[in-house]
C-alpha cells in the first residue's frame, strides 16, 4: 500500500500496525477504505511476523465511520438498499475478522471516534485514548440503527442502560466520562499516546500468542455460552496450549525462578 492509500499496514517489533489514512475526513470510510481496510485485518491476522495488531487514525481522529459525502452520492443513484449493502459486504466482515483475530488488538484512539469507528474500537481488546479524544455513536443522528457488531459489544463493555443511552444520545461524550463507563480502558495525555501504547503493545508481542488467542475464542464463546458449554469449550484449548512450546519454557523457567520468554508458539 501506499502511502497515499486510504489504510497503511505496517510490521516492526513483531507489532502490526494499521492505520486508517483518511486524515482531513476525519478517517472517515469509503468504499475504497473499507474493501482495504478488510485487506490488511485478514493480511494482519495470517502475517506470522506480527504477534500483536495495533488500529489508529492518521491525523486528529481516529474513524468517524462512513463517509457521508460518498453515502450521499450513492442515496441519490441507487436508493438506500444498494448503498446499505455495505453492512453485509464490509462491516460484518470488518467486525468478524478483528473479533476473531488470533492475535491481541489494541485501539489507539487518537481523536474523535464515531459511528463505525466505534464500532471497531469496540471489538479491540485495549482501547487507549487521548484526554482530547470523543466519542459517540452517532447512528440515531442520521436516523439509522447501529451496525458493526455495536449491539454487541457496546453493552458488554457499558452495561445494557448505558448502551442504550448511548445508542439512543448521540451526543458526544469526553474521553474522562468514556472511561468512567468502561468504554475505554486508559486515557492519557495527548503527548503519552505513543509511549503508552508502545509499552502495552511490547508486552503483549513479548507475551504467549498462542495462549492469548485460545483467550479469545474462550471469551468470544462464553459471552453466549452456559458455564457447562463454556468449561467444555475451554478444555481442548488448555490441552492444545499445555502443548505449546511457550508453556513448556516457562514452566521451566518458573521453576528456576527465572522470567520466561515467549516465542508465540
Amino acid at each position: 500500500m501506499t502511502s497515499d492509500a486510504p489504510v497503511l499496514y505496517d510490521v516492526s517489533n513483531s507489532v502490526a500496525t494499521i492505520t486508517l489514512n483518511r486524515p482531513k475526513a476525519l478517517n472517515s470510510l469509503t468504499t475504497e477504505a473499507r474493501v482495504e481496510l478488510l485487506e490488511a485485518l485478514r493480511r494482519a491476522a495470517s502475517d506470522e511476523s506480527a504477534r500483536v495488531v495495533v488500529l489508529t487514525g492518521e491525523g486528529r481522529g481516529f474513524c468517524v465511520g462512513q463517509d457521508l459525502r460518498e453515502h450521499a452520492e450513492q442515496l441519490a443513484s441507487g436508493g438506500s438498499g444498494s448503498t446499505l449493502s455495505t453492512v453485509a459486504e464490509h462491516y460484518n466482515p470488518i467486525a468478524r475478522e478483528i473479533a476473531r483475530m488470533p492475535k491481541p488488538v489494541v485501539a489507539r484512539l487518537n481523536g474523535v471516534t464515531a459511528g463505525a469507528g466505534l464500532s471497531i474500537a469496540m471489538l479491540a481488546d485495549f482501547r487507549v485514548a487521548v484526554e482530547s479524544a470523543t466519542f459517540t455513536t452517532a447512528f440515531a443522528g442520521i436516523g439509522l440503527s447501529c451496525d458493526t457488531g455495536a449491539s454487541w459489544s457496546l453493552q458488554r463493555l457499558v452495561g445494557p442502560a448505558h448502551a442504550r443511552e448511548l445508542l439512543f444520545d448521540a451526543t458526544p461524550i469526553k474521553a474522562d466520562r468514556a472511561l468512567e463507563l468502561g468504554l475505554v480502558n486508559t486515557v492519557v495525555a495527548d503527548d503519552q499516546l505513543d509511549a503508552t501504547v508502545d509499552a502495552l503493545v511490547a508486552r503483549l508481542a513479548a507475551g504467549p500468542t498462542a495462549a492469548y488467542a485460545a483467550m479469545r475464542e474462550a471469551l468470544m464463546f462464553a459471552s453466549t455460552h452456559s458455564l457447562d458449554e463454556s468449561l467444555d469449550f475451554e478444555e481442548p484449548r488448555m490441552m492444545a496450549t499445555g502443548a505449546t512450546e511457550d508453556h513448556s519454557r516457562a514452566v521451566t523457567s518458573f521453576l528456576a525462578k527465572e522470567k520466561p520468554t515467549f516465542e508465540g508458539r
